[in-house]
């Protein structure tokens, strides 16, 4: 397998992850000492999170995927250089809590070693 097709593999596979909201699997992707960072705004108000680690992004990806429910999922673009990825996606992020439902624009930078993601950075915006 390329080193291309690998990246590639590994973001559709977060993504998808992230639509089923399969915390083992989002987990999987990650290795043991990647490090996660998201940032945004939902309704005005600065969204961060930055850990490192799978012990210490874990929690947060399970509060995410319990929050969180993701539909009508778009790859509007994929960009691959060598081990580095960036992703842009559209997709509606449904409130478990609440109910509303926000149409979110996102892009993922990626950084992949050994057939894991050791980077993640994402940004999101409500459209």
């Amino acid at each position: 397998m390329s080193e291309r097709s690998q990246v590639e593999g590994l973001v559709r596979e977060l993504h998808a992850a992230r639509l089923a909201g399969d915390l083992e699997r989002l987990c999987g992707v990650f290795a043991p000492d990647a490090r996660l960072r998201i940032a945004g705004s939902s309704d005005g108000k600065p969204i961060a999170i930055d850990a490192s680690r799978v012990a210490r992004i874990r929690p947060w990806l399970s509060i995410l995927v319990k929050t969180f429910r993701l539909s009508r999922y778009q790859l509007l673009s994929l960009t691959i250089e060598g081990p580095s990825a960036a992703a842009h996606w559209r997709v509606d992020i449904e409130s478990k809590i609440t109910g509303v439902c926000i149409p979110t624009e996102l892009v993922d930078l990626i950084e992949v070693r050994n057939g894991q993601i050791t980077s993640q950075i994402e940004f999101f915006v409500p459209c």
